[in-house]
């Protein structure tokens, strides 16, 4: 007798491929479209093309002109990631009955990119107002979390339900995806807001003679840099000391975030002392997102396998139910 589930079972599996590549793929090329556009601004190629959505009129950049070809570019690739969200959106919701984690972040993502081109739109309009510019930026880190969880859910799926009321995720993990994000909008402020060559010293503002509200944005990012290492660290410790027997991947993510967070302390400093070359600023984003998106990506599964909830092992509450269980066999009669 032939299984008339086997058909089904291979389409599923097809299907699920099909989504993990597209959700990966989107990440992937999403964190490239950040850089990109961390060139285009510390190259001054923003105004590159005069017009949206052509460039000056016409469907292709100025071959001749380095700033229209810089702008229209990461135009290309906004295009590219565009659709990659609306396909892994539609693979998404055709899994929903048996992938449901992650329906919620690839429609949101659909939702994010229209908001995000509505802004690049109103960036070149505006002639890169340093508010539109600065508010481009946030939405885009915003896109990524969400491009990250929707490609971490495709790969791990939601492993395990709770009781309502209990936390999938501690408040370390919360505590760094919040901390990180503010880093973020710190350091937008410091470049949007010209203070990227106000401390031309690192740790202390020792030298330099900006203005001074130009060195209290700067100095104010330092120590939003330090609070926010404190958390990303610590989450970062707890997921190596409580993840990584039982959650693939979250030792090799947790170790990679501390790597690229002390590079990255390195990088800031040596971009201050050299008053913040372009190449030096654009290394500097660089590090930053991939921070954002490991931090993310590392909160996502924890959040996928309820790591703060009773019943896991590795956790307190999985250890206190330990020693419940082991407890009422002892004294159960034989």
């Amino acid at each position: 007798m032939l299984n008339r589930d086997v058909p089904d079972d291979n389409l599923y599996r097809h299907r699920v491929r099909y989504l993990r590549w597209a959700a990966i793929s989107t990440a992937a090329v999403t964190y490239l479209l950040i850089i990109l556009g961390s060139t285009v601004r510390v190259t001054e190629s923003g105004m590159g093309c005069r017009g949206w959505p052509l460039c000056d009129g016409a469907l292709g950049p100025r071959v001749d002109h380095f700033h229209s070809i810089m702008e229209q570019s990461h135009r290309y690739v906004v295009v590219l990631v565009t659709v990659g969200v609306i396909v892994t959106a539609l693979a998404a919701w055709r899994l929903r009955g048996r992938l449901p984690a992650v329906v919620a972040p690839a429609l949101a993502g659909a939702g994010i990119i229209v908001v995000q081109i509505v802004l690049g739109a109103i960036t070149v309009w505006t002639h890169n107002a340093p508010v539109t510019v600065a508010l481009h930026l946030l939405v885009a880190m915003v896109f990524l979390a969400v491009a990250v969880a929707t490609a971490v859910a495709s790969v791990v799926g939601r492993k395990r339900d709770v009781p309502m009321g209990s936390r999938r995720l501690g408040w370390l993990g919360w505590s760094a995806v919040t901390a990180t994000f503010v880093l973020m909008i710190s350091g937008s402020m410091v470049v949007d807001g010209g203070a990227s060559k106000a401390c031309p010293s690192w740790p202390l503002c020792t030298s330099g003679h900006a203005a001074l509200p130009l060195v209290v944005i700067q100095m104010s990012h330092r120590v939003v840099v330090g609070l926010a290492s404190i958390a990303i660290v610590a989450f970062s410790l707890q997921a190596l000391r409580r993840w990584a027997g039982h959650i693939a991947g979250a030792r090799g993510i947790a170790i990679a975030v501390i790597v690229a967070l002390g590079v990255q302390i390195g990088v800031g400093g040596l971009d201050a002392v050299m008053k913040a070359p372009a190449a030096l600023q654009d290394v500097h984003l660089a590090f930053a997102a991939a921070i954002w998106a490991g931090v993310v990506c590392l909160a996502t599964l924890g959040w996928l396998h309820a790591a703060q909830a009773p019943g896991e092992p590795g956790t307190p509450g999985a250890q206190l139910a330990g020693s419940i269980e082991a407890g009422s066999r002892a004294s159960s009669p034989v």
